[in-house]
């Protein structure tokens, strides 16, 4: 019998390096690709090394890694030439995530989240069609449209009204069209429709997971991606962050990359094809910035310094909380093991002593 072995791409970022540690736990052998662009998005301080690092001198034996660029379709597909049958899942983490950088940069934006995924999916089909292929989406997809919901402005945050469809939150019935996406959204729905497309045209198991804030303590957050992490890593160190628009008072809700990949565990148990779910932290794990602050504030000791900026980035949502029905009523043995307090308090004593060197 084959050692099963899983293809994750990203897999020195955040969700990427959360599911080879998880799957190697679970004594599958795990083909990792990953060339650090995320320096190259965002700068050093954006450098994933550090975590790479440490999964290669954890699991020596489970972890093969591929300094490649998912944009590269030769090597992308030697990979697969080499392992064929043997890849039972891929994991697809890989992205250019930033609104603000795509639009520094739309061709390469385009490059790595639409061609990489296109290619990602015909590898799999060429060489391991039976395998399962998860593709880390984003609420992007959605673009304004959650800004157009009526809401209300509370002490300290945005809520929807108390009559509002969405009060359990936003599920997947909301439309991605007519509305404005920012680039980076726009190369985002291109490979989500292209992974839907896949799963239904060709019957492979394909599944998009539209995240809400993925979060956790192997996030190199910086000021143009990762807000939780950069807010906490920013007050934790004393420098100045800027707040955009809303007063603050803009509600995200935040998921653990643990319970995230988890919930692709739960899906590569039991797949289907061309699925869809909306995933965060739904109305159990949400804030807004202001709220978030106060939390950090009292863990870390310190106080914020902060500017604000009342021009609001483009494709930023106002609230956006995740409805997790669909997804818990198909998988349900799947819950959140997190709330922000843990999730920060976890991502504040994990990092404090790499941040201050």
């Amino acid at each position: 019998m084959l050692k099963k072995h899983v293809l994750i791409t990203g897999s020195d970022g955040l969700i990427g390096s959360e599911s080879v540690k998880f799957f190697c736990d679970k004594g599958f052998t795990v083909i990792g690709v990953d060339n650090n662009s995320r320096q190259y998005f965002f700068g050093k301080e954006a450098s994933v090394l550090w975590n790479r690092k440490k999964l290669q001198e954890k699991y020596k034996k489970n972890y093969i890694h591929f300094d490649y660029d998912i944009t590269n379709q030769k090597n992308i597909e030697s990979i697969y030439k080499e392992y064929k049958n043997k890849i039972d899942l891929i994991i697809h983490c890989a992205a250019q995530p930033s609104h603000d950088w795509a639009s520094t940069n739309p061709r390469r934006d385009y490059m790595i989240n639409s061609l990489g995924t296109l290619n990602m999916l015909e590898a799999t089909k060429k060489y391991t069609p039976e395998a399962t292929f998860i593709f880390t989406s984003t609420n992007k997809v959605y673009g304004d449209n959650p800004n157009k919901l009526d809401f209300i402005e509370k002490e300290t945050r945005f809520d929807v009204v108390e009559n509002s469809k969405f009060t359990n939150g936003i599920d997947e019935s909301m439309s991605i069209d007519s509305t404005l996406h920012s680039l980076f959204g726009a190369s985002k729905v291109s490979a989500d429709i292209l992974v839907q497309e896949y799963g239904n045209y060709f019957g492979m198991k394909t599944v998009c997971f539209r995240g809400g804030c993925l979060t956790g303590p192997a996030h190199s957050g910086t000021s143009l991606h990762g807000f939780l992490s950069y807010l906490i890593k920013s007050i934790a160190t004393e420098q100045k962050y800027i707040i955009y628009g809303y007063k603050g008072k803009q509600v995200r809700d935040n998921i653990h990359s643990f319970d995230l990949v988890n919930a692709f565990y739960e899906f590569y148990k039991n797949p289907k094809s061309g699925a869809v779910y909306n995933i965060g932290g739904g109305t159990e794990s949400n804030c807004s910035m202001i709220e978030a602050i106060e939390i950090v504030e009292k863990i870390s000791n310190k106080k914020f310094i902060y500017e604000y900026n009342e021009n609001t980035r483009v494709g930023d949502h106002i609230w956006y909380v995740s409805d997790l029905t669909k997804f818990k009523k198909d998988f349900p043995s799947w819950k959140l093991t997190y709330n922000i307090e843990t999730m920060i308090n976890e991502i504040f004593s994990q990092n404090i002593d790499r941040w201050k060197n």
